[in-house]
């Protein structure tokens, strides 16, 4: 993937995309895990949220940069 994406004339990082389409695919898995009802059993769940986003997105940037 190329460090650079052109949108609309403007040179964006992939990095930037990359984010947008964790944030989608996060709101969905996090939709689903409080439809589940997992939430109740968790200690702090806003921090379950960020560390799953941060997760995927570690995973997702790792996989396209190597």
């Amino acid at each position: 993937m190329p460090r650079e994406v052109a949108l609309f004339g403007i040179y964006m990082p992939s990095v930037t995309l990359l984010f947008l389409v964790c944030l989608a695919v996060g709101w969905g898995i996090d939709r689903l895990i409080a439809w589940s009802g997992f939430y109740q059993h968790t200690w702090h769940p806003i921090l379950l949220r960020v560390s799953l986003f941060t997760c995927f997105y570690g995973v997702l940037a790792l996989y396209i940069y190597r």
